[in-house]
């Protein structure tokens, strides 16, 4: 049986001071990494967020939960079905409009 992960939730002051370690000590994000408990692709980022975000960085939950995500993505997909099946009945009306006259 899989178990479920639960992803680790970090306040925008830790990422910010995980950042800023990341540019103020010479250590190599590797170390800081480890030292910190995250994974060295995830400093660089909240590093890229901070820098195109500056002080919007890091608000909000993330990513919305998977149970969310596939609701997001059905809604999503019947949003496409129901737009196609608009523009097949606009072609249609038009269609029938051509013959009335």
């Amino acid at each position: 049986m899989k178990q479920k992960r639960t992803r680790k939730i970090y306040t925008p002051e830790f990422k910010q001071e995980a950042v800023r370690l990341m540019e103020t000590t010479d250590r190599p994000a590797s170390q800081i990494a480890v030292e910190l408990g995250v994974r060295r692709n995830q400093l660089y980022k909240w590093k890229e967020q901070l820098a195109r975000k500056s002080d919007k960085a890091f608000v909000g939950g993330g990513r919305p939960k998977s149970e969310d995500q596939s609701e997001l993505t059905s809604l999503r997909q019947e949003n496409e079905r129901l737009k196609e099946d608009v523009e097949i009945l606009k072609k249609a009306a038009a269609y029938f409009a051509k013959e009335l006259k």
